[in-house]
């Protein structure tokens, strides 16, 4: 018995060529430098500058403490999520059966959903290498951030260029942040294939609109891209 039929080869395929195309456009592309994640990073790098002429930082180490909070958590979800996974993996047997009592009845040969299987721990301990090496590049911005210089050398050579460096800091973790939360959402769509290919190119387009629409259509990105009001006369 064939594990997978064609159906199946082009559903998963429908699915990498979704990532790996969002991810293109989001990251390399010229479209992408309009989408909301690019925009964050512009405003980054202003507040690395804003944070040189500002005596008091405490803010500013707070805002740290939350992203790297947040990461973590991420991290610690990405472990979980892959111990459910290799849960489900040991337990086949009892879950096919289960399976197969829901109403849409679910029916796959043993190989095939543990093939499926490996793919979602696969998924998601990349997600946890992402989360798990953002994190680290947040520990690294906080000691760039504290050995900013001080405020009366704001203006200097020196201040500007470790102000950038600290921002390219900021962004390269974002960027490994943002690609570990894209994971997990495809890991959504990915979750569709246990039931069919169909319903796994059904529900990769819904992560993919979902996805395209807070990037380029969102209420965050109207937020961000609204112009500076012109002052009263």
């Amino acid at each position: 018995m064939q594990m997978f039929t064609p159906l199946d080869f082009l559903g998963l395929a429908c699915f990498v060529a979704a990532w790996t195309g969002y991810a293109v456009v989001i990251e390399w592309s010229r479209h992408g430098r309009t989408a909301l994640n690019s925009r964050m990073e512009r405003y980054r790098e202003d507040w690395m500058r804003r944070m040189l002429a500002r005596e008091m930082r405490m803010v500013d180490m707070q805002i740290m403490s939350s992203l790297q909070t947040g990461t973590a958590f991420f991290a610690s979800t990405s472990l979980i999520a892959i111990g459910g996974a290799l849960t489900i993996l040991r337990s086949t047997d009892e879950i096919l059966a289960m399976a197969s009592t829901l109403p849409f009845g679910i029916s796959a040969a043993r190989e095939a959903w543990e093939a499926k299987t490996i793919g979602l721990v696969v998924i998601f301990a990349y997600a946890f290498f992402k989360f798990s090496w953002s994190y680290r590049l947040y520990a690294y911005a906080a000691i760039l951030l504290g050995a900013m210089p001080f405020p009366a050398d704001k203006d200097t050579p020196e201040a500007a260029t470790h102000a950038l460096r600290a921002a390219s800091l900021f962004d390269s973790a974002g960027r490994h942040f943002n690609r570990g939360q894209r994971a997990f959402f495809f890991a959504l769509g990915y979750l569709g294939w246990f039931i069919g290919p169909v319903v796994l190119m059904l529900t990769t387009a819904l992560v993919l609109a979902s996805l395209w629409s807070r990037q380029f259509i969102g209420d965050a990105l109207r937020a961000i891209a609204r112009e500076t009001a012109a002052p009263p006369p």
